[in-house]
């Protein structure tokens, strides 16, 4: 009755009894990850009440995750992902008891933090390729798609209820306690992985660098891959930039303030979250390739508009609208690349292509810095970063329109084979 129930609620996927253990185990692990990151930014503004340190923060979050996450997606293939998922979590939950010590024996330093930040990176490197490999696996194909947004509504959801939770917990019962119920998160997701079915390890006796390569050559020989995931690497090197801004985008130009900037923020992730919502009722689609490009081509769109509209007019209503529109066409493109991905790719090289697609992920920091280092030499850093943001849009949009006309196969995606070989060039 109650899969019944999940199922009507929440479509196909959640008939897998092994995807449902998957999903409410993945759901606890990221609210506990989402309010660790609140947390480690919280601790340390209370440590130091500097805005640089904050970025320390990020930065060393974000550094392993470029460095390691190609490594985790070719361990991702060669281990059993049930037991390296296992590892990574408990590694996490020790990573907390070392920080609450810290803490709760007054002890804690700024560099504590930015280092244990560093390695919970680290771990997450491992981790996610791990995860991404892992659920299409414990589904059949044409429950794929819903699996996707389904995983995807985890990220979309807690990015908006995780944050307040977090103050919530942090106001009225201090930091530790946050630390502590993002660890129950993580020891959640360790105890229901455990009711998972051990998948097979991949036998093989070649190195990792060998394996990684060999990883690298397959996505580029077929070529609606590498596409697939230069399409990400713009929208999140060039498009997600515009995050870091934010509150130049909420003080400086709609003098909105910080409450203002929040709203942004949440309206954004309602419409990911509609989008999310939207695609896992749908399920799976003949015409995933013309919802990519038209999302990818919207969202640099709606991008150069946010951006010039609200240096322009300064008008918070339009922004709110935008927004919105924002976090629709993002994850009307990011959810069909991961199921088609998902789909295309064979089972011993998915870790692999999953750990470079989520590689591109990582350069938003990067991207962020881009935009400042840029926005510098215009003479109003308001204007500057206004003006390099809608260049960053310009770029997809151009990217975009240039991938389709190179490549009309694109738009074909999903309306092939669900599974092509490795010595195939679509």
């Amino acid at each position: 009755m109650v899969v019944q129930v999940l199922v009507k609620t929440f479509g196909p996927a959640m008939g897998f009894r092994s995807f449902r253990y998957y999903w409410f185990g993945t759901l606890a692990s990221v609210i506990g990850f989402q309010i660790l990151a609140f947390s480690q930014f919280w601790i340390i503004h209370e440590l130091t009440g500097s805005a640089l340190y904050l970025g320390y923060v990020g930065v060393a979050n974000a550094i392993p995750a470029m460095a390691l996450n190609l490594f985790g997606g070719v361990l991702a293939d060669k281990v059993e992902k049930k037991r390296l998922i296992t590892i990574t979590q408990t590694v996490n939950i020790l990573l907390i008891l070392i920080l609450v010590f810290l803490i709760f024996t007054n002890i804690v330093e700024a560099w504590h933090v930015i280092f244990l930040a560093f390695l919970t990176g680290s771990v997450n490197a491992f981790d996610l390729p791990a995860r991404i490999a892992l659920y299409p696996t414990l589904i059949a194909k044409s429950a794929l798609m819903n699996a996707v947004a389904l995983n995807t509504s985890i990220w979309t959801g807690t990015n908006i209820i995780a944050p307040a939770i977090a103050g919530l917990i942090i106001s009225n019962a201090g930091t530790i306690s946050a630390f502590i119920l993002s660890g129950i998160g993580f020891l959640i997701m360790v105890i229901f992985v455990q009711f998972l079915p051990a998948n097979s390890a991949r036998n093989s006796t070649s190195s990792h660098l060998s394996d990684l390569c060999e990883g690298i050559n397959f996505i580029f020989k077929n070529k609606i891959f590498a596409l697939l995931i230069g399409m990400s690497f713009f929208i999140s090197f060039f498009g997600l930039s515009y995050i870091p801004m934010m509150p130049i985008f909420s003080v400086e130009i709609l003098e909105i303030g910080v409450g203002g900037q929040g709203s942004l923020m949440a309206v954004a992730g309602i419409g990911a979250l509609l989008t999310t919502l939207i695609l896992a009722r749908i399920g799976n689609f003949p015409h995933k390739g013309m919802v990519i490009v038209s999302g990818a081509f919207l969202f640099g769109i709606l991008l150069i508009s946010f951006t010039l509209t609200s240096l322009f007019f300064k008008n918070y209503f339009i922004a709110i609208m935008l927004m919105f529109l924002i976090g629709l066409s993002h994850t009307s493109f990011g959810i069909p690349v991961i199921s088609s991905l998902q789909l295309m790719v064979p089972d011993h090289f998915r870790g692999r292509v999953m750990g470079m697609f989520g590689l591109t992920w990582s350069f938003m920091p990067l991207g962020g810095l881009y935009v400042g280092f840029l926005s510098g030499f215009f003479g109003d850093p308001s204007q500057g970063v206004s003006f390099v943001i809608a260049f960053g849009g310009l770029m997809i949009v151009l990217f975009t329109i240039g991938v389709t006309i190179l490549n009309r196969n694109i738009l074909e995606i999903g309306k092939r084979s669900d599974h092509i070989e490795s010595n195939k060039n679509v």
